[in-house]
């Protein structure tokens, strides 16, 4: 499985040297036992580290930088416990380069009437202090998160959680290495796109290597390798061997496994943690890569077919976000256009991710009709049922624009025993007339990442990370 780094987030408390040593002790105390239960609620997916109270304008800017330098922080968490004089705030706002969450919140979650007086206003004035933060970060033009309520609520635990995701997955974006098989897929738009741009935006870096360099790494996976693979293969699926020959069965399903192995070998050597094959450019190898994409899926890489780079990366992107839970490379394919059963069949050939899967997925070898080659296995299954995402990134020349929209995942209403590949059914939301609609009017490619994991909230958070701009079809 590919690992993500243990990061972290600072709490930086805010306050001024007005208020009194006892007061600053106050909050201090205060902020440590927020810190204590948050973490010890075990709703956040990272630790929340106390970092200090912070006074004045000189504490804040080195705090903001240390920040930016420690590969541990993913992102910083803001609270104004008192009032914190937001010209404070300026020159390190500014310089923060890492996710930055405003938690607007209060110590206590109620009003002590019977013992409330000016002591208390003054020490618990987060009301105040908040509109005054809040203030220079729109004058700032920060692309900061709010969270608004108290504190020990479930349910702002969770937004923080579902934020922290997305700013993991932010630090992370600028580590995706994308390796391409081949080109991308010949007088196919959608595909291409700038990726130096792409670099810049989002971080991915972009390599292209011919099919032969994956051909000569295949020439050291030993049987011992593939038997081993196998193994876990039998574990793990059924094993339907169908109409085939026992052993035409095994030898194809084998070698889908040599591709598998060594692909990781040759992305383990280069840090590449997503990929694009094209059944275009198959020189040298007799299968196009099905069941070895889905079990590189498995693993946590992108992907995405036709050279479709940014598809690949935005896929690799959302599995961290979505700790590599129900989320793959999708395509639109064809349509129940029927009034009651309006419905979108997506699939790809033989490369859904089974992180999708529901049913157990099953292995079978069956001819497919494009890159003509030996028929290859791949896994079989039906996907996520419920709310999920739908999104995709495109390129306009003169910006990149995400494009999504929620949907309902849905069950098939019948068995389709000739159609030997794993399907995901959906229905946007909107309608499938208007979200199709608005979907190809904003120019969303066919290649899509689908999640049953990611929510729409945490798709605008991080297209706001990114400024980018997001087309959100509800």
């Amino acid at each position: 499985m590919l690992a993500v780094p243990k990061y972290k987030f600072w709490f930086i408390v805010g306050s001024q040297a007005l208020y009194g040593e006892d007061d600053l002790k106050a909050v201090e105390k205060d902020a440590k036992q927020m810190v204590t239960a948050l973490n010890e609620a075990k709703t956040l997916p990272y630790p929340v580290e106390f970092k200090e109270v912070a006074i004045d304008a000189q504490t804040i800017t080195q705090g903001m930088k240390d920040a930016n330098f420690n590969d541990e922080v993913a992102g910083v968490i803001t609270w104004m416990h008192t009032f914190s004089p937001a010209k404070n705030w300026i020159r390190g706002t500014k310089l923060l380069q890492k996710p930055l969450l405003h938690l607007a919140t209060q110590f206590r979650q109620d009003i002590p009437w019977d013992t409330i007086d000016m002591d208390y206003m003054n020490l618990n004035q987060s009301a105040h202090g908040d509109r005054e933060y809040g203030f220079i970060n729109a004058r700032l033009r920060k692309h900061n998160k709010v969270v608004y309520g108290f504190w020990g609520d479930q349910a702002v635990q969770q937004e923080i959680a579902d934020w922290m995701d997305v700013a993991v997955g932010y630090n992370e974006s600028f580590n995706i290495k994308v390796a391409r098989f081949g080109d991308n897929m010949r007088n196919v738009a959608v595909t291409e796109g700038d990726k130096v741009e792409a670099q810049i935006q989002f971080g991915w870096t972009v390599d292209y290597f011919g099919i032969g360099d994956l051909v000569e790494e295949m020439t050291h996976v030993s049987e011992a390798d593939i038997d081993e693979e196998y193994a876990d293969l039998q574990k793990r699926y059924d094993l339907v061997v169908g109409d085939n020959d026992p052993d035409f069965f095994e030898e194809h399903v084998r070698y889908q496994l040599k591709e598998k192995i060594a692909m990781e070998r040759f992305f383990e050597r280069g840090g590449y943690s997503a990929f694009t094959t094209n059944f275009e450019d198959l020189w040298g190898i007799k299968q196009l890569q099905g069941l070895a994409v889905q079990l590189l899926n498995r693993e946590g890489y992108g992907f995405a077919g036709e050279g479709d780079w940014k598809t690949a990366a935005l896929d690799r992107l959302l599995k961290i976000v979505a700790h590599n839970e129900k989320t793959g490379f999708m395509e639109d394919y064809t349509l129940d256009l029927r009034p009651g059963h309006e419905v979108i069949l997506g699939s790809h050939m033989l490369e859904v991710d089974p992180t999708l899967a529901t049913t157990k997925p099953r292995v079978e070898v069956h001819p497919l009709g494009i890159g003509d080659r030996e028929d290859p296995a791949r896994l079989v299954f039906d996907g996520q049922v419920g709310d999920a995402v739908d999104v995709t990134i495109s390129d306009f020349g003169d910006e990149y624009r995400m494009i999504g929209y929620p949907v309902d995942a849905k069950a098939a209403e019948a068995p389709a025993p000739k159609l030997p590949v794993a399907r995901q059914l959906w229905t946007p939301k909107a309608g499938l007339k208007a979200g199709a609609t608005q979907w190809i009017q904003n120019g969303g490619g066919h290649h899509t990442v689908f999640s049953a994991k990611v929510t729409p909230q945490q798709l605008r958070d991080l297209a706001t990370m990114f400024e980018l701009k997001y087309i959100d079809i509800e």
